[in-house]
């Protein structure tokens, strides 16, 4: 648990109160105080005011605030400042400065600007880190530690170029065997020489990005630059474990980022924290599925939500205000999901910049008075009142989709078959029809167990890295139910294809092969035809993107393709492996096979829903010693009315019992508290 210090969900936000002059400051407390909020995230992007130049450092500002705010009951998420360095750095240190994809040197600006192979970097990142620790390693206030912010870019500077060389000594031993995995006799690209090797990038391997001409290469690139930038973020938290060795450490993840292997990362962190930006237009379960994605990369330990805006976001192409509700809806749904933490970006409004039209709590209006405050304070008050019931509670789930970083840059970088092909799109279809029938789902990777687990869906699992199809195997043979898709099992962790036919090292669990994958233009449909009515399922469904061609061999057909010329082939397929089974689905399928799908394999399997609720109402559970809390969060504009089952609940905000029914408000909460 990441809250024993102050047992209670946190609440607050980014705050830069160096960006105001003092007499604002007073007022802030005041308005944090009418707020609810008890934790400020300070000192993101200070490096260069705590760092006037090279030999100086100034900490009494921070001294200041920190004190200040502790004196009124607010504690303190404590940056290290290194998500931009300094001005003077970069002058007269230019191997801080990145050399982008198209290989321009970068000048000073914006942020995240950092070689993460630059000793300059490295060295003044790792001591700033060092000296925040020393110096404040015993203020009561702080609460948890901060590296850097929202790490993400890659480098191509010869830096870069030198490490990437070292890191692939060390991965494949000789040249003979980088060319052999590299496949590099392959338009000539034999190399003789480890300097010979450069950064595939515009000027060399990849004439666009996510497009490569030896996706071998970009693929180790990728491993090296998520590596590199991970050395950095361990090179500080190191620092802070010699001084403070039991505070917390994280650093703000951002979802689905693709260049960043987050599994990796979350062996480093002691508690996964992310930024949460959805659009007015994303859907609501994808939301719900990158929450569990988050709660996943650590096991099912709980998250903090570090980031998202109360009201108004500035950097998306149409920045709508969040409707009356929306906010705390979505607050409550990181809840549900596994977040102990409420927190947004930012606490004051900035004055200038590109993100003076970012919302925060505290508008430019500058006062209390305003509905994005009303909102705030309201649900500040409510999170109060929740006081530690939902600390550290847990979600169980007997079903779990794979998600795999690697896997997704090897599917991005193919030179083929569609580029229609989005990994996520695909891993979020399969969670969508599991989200609306209330089905509570893990997000977990390859490096994870399977046994406690009773389905496991991998969508387009197209890398198979060494040994994960035997973890298949004795999943499937104990009694499990596997599903994976076309465009799976084709290559090995160095993207070279596994021959004697699609799916590879899977073929023997599914109980067929493939020949050949259809791609699709997007006016183009298929169809899947049941062979017979199953469970849910029965007539035919519209799919899409990728057809492959597959055989059974020993699988049973349960549906076929409806059109072209392999129609009558087999597209739904399940093979009985020891107690278990294993199911392929040989295309991109429409929502309303998947729901149907997926609703049979969990009856099959015992595995219920936790509620039955009306469209656009969404269910989630956390248990902790005993007591469940579910939660009824109604995505719509109307109330809706949900039947409930079992014994009366209590309504933990309320306190009122409720039993037969419960009417959930538009855009409203219901948190119901009971026995397991």
């Amino acid at each position: 648990m990441i809250n024993r210090k102050l047992p209670k969900i946190w609440y607050g936000g980014d705050y830069n109160p160096e960006q105001w002059e003092p007499e604002v400051w007073d007022e802030d407390v005041r308005l944090f105080k009418l707020a609810g909020i008890d934790v400020a995230t300070l000192n993101v992007f200070s490096w260069a005011l705590n760092q006037p130049n090279e030999d100086t450092y100034n900490f009494e500002w921070l001294d200041e605030q920190m004190d200040r705010l502790y004196r009124n009951g607010i504690y303190t998420c404590l940056a290290t400042s290194t998500a931009a360095h300094p001005a003077w750095m970069a002058k007269k240190y230019p191997d801080v400065l990145r050399v982008d994809f198209n290989g321009n040197k970068r000048s000073f600006g914006g942020r995240h600007n950092s070689c993460p192979n630059s000793p300059t970097y490295r060295k003044f990142a790792a001591r700033m880190a060092g000296k925040l620790a020393e110096r404040y390693k015993d203020h009561p206030g702080l609460l948890i530690w901060h590296v850097s912010n929202e790490y993400g870019g890659y480098c191509y500077c010869e830096r870069c170029a030198e490490a990437f060389r070292t890191w692939l000594k060390a991965r494949y031993g000789t040249l003979e065997k980088l060319n052999k995995v590299w496949n590099t006799r392959f338009w000539g690209h034999t190399f003789y020489d480890w300097d010979e090797i450069v950064p595939p990038n515009a000027l060399s391997e990849e004439p666009s990005r996510n497009r490569s001409y030896f996706q071998g290469m970009s693929l180790d690139y990728r491993r090296f630059q998520s590596a590199s930038l991970l050395e950095c973020y361990k090179l500080e938290y190191d620092e802070i474990k010699k001084h403070t060795p039991d505070v917390p450490v994280t650093t703000n993840l951002m979802g689905t980022y693709p260049e960043l292997d987050y599994f990796a990362w979350a062996k480093e962190m002691d508690v996964v924290s992310w930024d949460n930006y959805p659009s007015m237009n994303t859907p609501v379960s994808y939301t719900a599925m990158v929450h569990d994605l988050m709660r996943g990369l650590k096991s099912g330990q709980p998250f903090m939500l570090m980031e998202q805006t109360p009201s108004q976001q500035n950097w998306q192409p149409y920045n709508s205000l969040k409707r009356p509700g929306v906010m705390r809806l979505w607050s409550y749904q990181a809840v549900a999901r596994g977040a102990d933490t409420v927190m947004f970006f930012q606490l004051r409004r900035s004055v200038g910049a590109c993100e003076k039209y970012h919302g925060a709590v505290i508008e430019h209006a500058g006062h209390e008075h305003t509905r994005v405050f009303r909102e705030c304070a309201e649900l500040g008050s409510e999170l109060k009142r929740l006081s530690d019931k939902l600390l550290d509670a847990r979600t169980e789930a007997k079903v779990a989709i794979i998600f795999d970083w690697e896997n997704r840059w090897a599917i991005d970088l193919s030179s083929g078959p569609s580029v229609a092909l989005n990994y996520v799109d695909e891993v979020h279809k399969y969670y969508d029809a599991l989200y609306k029938l209330n089905i509570p789902t893990d997000l977990i990777g390859v490096e994870d167990d399977l046994g406690k687990y009773d389905i496991v869906i991998a969508p387009v699992l197209y890398m198979i890295k060494p040994g994960y199809a035997r973890k298949v195997e004795q999943f499937v043979q104990g009694g499990g139910t596997f599903v994976t898709t076309f465009f799976s099992g084709i290559v090995n962790e160095n993207d070279l294809v596994t021959l004697g036919g699609y799916p590879g090292e899977l073929r023997s669990v599914l109980g067929i092969w493939a020949e050949e994958i259809d791609a699709l233009f997007p006016e183009q449909k298929n169809e899947i035809v049941m062979t017979e009515k199953w469970g849910a399922l029965d007539g035919s469904y519209s799919c899409g993107i990728l057809c492959d061609l597959i055989h059974s061999e020993g699988a049973e057909v349960k549906a076929v393709y409806g059109s072209d010329f392999y129609q009558g082939r087999p597209v739904l397929t399940v093979n009985r492996f020891g107690d278990g089974e294993a199911w392929y689905v040989a295309s991109s399928p429409d929502a309303d096979f998947l729901t149907g799908f997926v609703s049979n394999l969990c009856a099959a399997k015992g595995v219920r829903p936790l509620l039955r609720t009306p469209a656009g109402v969404e269910a989630a559970k956390r248990t902790k010693d005993g007591t469940s809390f579910l939660f009824l969060l109604n995505h719509n504009a109307e109330a809706a009315d949900v039947a409930l089952d079992g014994e009366p609940l209590v309504d933990a905000l309320t306190g009122q019992t409720v039993s037969g029914s419960v009417t959930v408000p538009g855009r409203g909460v219901v948190i119901l508290e009971g026995a397991v």
